[in-house]
């Protein structure tokens, strides 16, 4: 049953609406002020399917109440709203649909205005929301299968690299942590994760032979490392729906001072995400084991992060990195 709130100063006008609106089932509740209305829905928590408002009532009329009451509920929440109105000007009804009203119900009331104008709107109101809750539904499931994706992506980076064995999943950690602190949004550190996590993607356009190479890389061999941003970078161009995933392959491994690769941005030119993500893999590449090394004494990666403040590292991200390294006492910020 269809349940609508009709809000009338004039005792007449309520029982017409009411009488009206019952004979076809509806659920109908009377109420005889704007203040009434606003304590109903908003102090008591009802939620009707639609409202019927008088425009000209005493101390609250009818426009001023529903400004109140769509403030109140939010822009995530929204009750259809038709005016009940003696005047039926242009400029009345233009006032009305600019603040929202979904129709005009002009006096005196005629049964079949009121019951095709009552229906269409609760109907349109049901059609709406439910195609938004499709739309929602959709929007998860892409949601869903990119991230999916995503980590799919990651296992085969870390599969890949011997010696690197959970470094993806690490730098996306340290970069949503340094993220959170800075003031990101929920979403935003949960973006920048993923950047992370797949900031090394283009390592799987690079010889294996190349990448486990214990010794010293030659200069041809450093080459082809140094085109792996380059190369993460196409493969997350791919992947348009999500546009920013590219950011933290592409540009990880430009430095604060303009020296750093593959395209030589300094300062604020490099995105803000990617300048989190670099603090975040300096400071896993030297917390993890390699071939040729253990891993690095807490004091000595702490001093390596001060030391690139300004140069390699944006300041302000490696001062949230330093907070981290000092509120780590004992030292569990590391590759196992």
């Amino acid at each position: 049953m269809n349940w609508v709130v009709v809000v009338d100063d004039e005792v007449y006008n309520r029982k017409t609406v009411s009488r009206i609106l019952s004979k076809r089932n509806f659920e109908v509740t009377a109420l005889a002020s704007g203040k009434e209305l606003l304590e109903y829905i908003i102090d008591k928590n009802n939620r009707p399917d639609l409202i019927l408002l008088d425009i000209m009532m005493p101390e609250m009329d009818g426009f001023e109440t529903l400004e109140q009451l769509q403030a109140a509920l939010g822009q995530d929440e929204k009750i259809p709203v038709i005016f009940l109105t003696g005047e039926g000007s242009d400029e009345v009804e233009m006032k009305g649909l600019r603040l929202g009203a979904e129709d005009f119900i002009r006096k005196p009331i005629y049964a079949d205005v009121l019951i095709h104008r009552v229906s269409h709107i609760i109907e349109l109101s049901y059609l709406h929301k439910s195609m938004s809750e499709e739309i929602e539904k959709k929007a998860a499931e892409v949601e869903s299968l990119a991230w999916h994706v995503v980590q799919a992506l990651a296992e085969t980076i870390d599969a890949k690299d011997t010696y690197t064995n959970g470094h993806s999943d690490r730098v996306a950690k340290y970069s949503r942590e340094i993220a959170r602190r800075y003031g990101y949004s929920e979403k935003a550190q949960e973006d920048i994760y993923m950047m992370g996590l797949l900031h090394d993607v283009g390592k799987n356009g690079v010889p294996d032979t190349v990448i486990n190479k214990p010794a010293r890389l030659t200069d041809e061999e450093f080459a082809l490392i140094k085109a792996h941003p380059a190369i993460g970078d196409r493969i997350l161009k791919s992947v348009v729906e999500m546009p920013k995933l590219s950011i933290g392959a592409r540009w990880h491994h430009e430095r604060y001072d303009g020296r750093g690769y593959p395209d030589g941005l300094k300062g604020s030119e490099i995105l803000e995400e990617a300048r989190i993500i670099a603090v975040a893999d300096a400071y896993d590449a030297m917390t993890s084991h390699r071939s040729y090394r253990d891993v690095l004494p807490q004091e000595v990666v702490r001093s390596e992060i001060e030391k690139g403040k300004g140069s390699q590292f944006d300041p302000v991200f490696a001062d949230i990195m330093l907070q981290m390294i000092d509120e780590d006492k004992e030292y569990l910020m590391h590759e196992d």
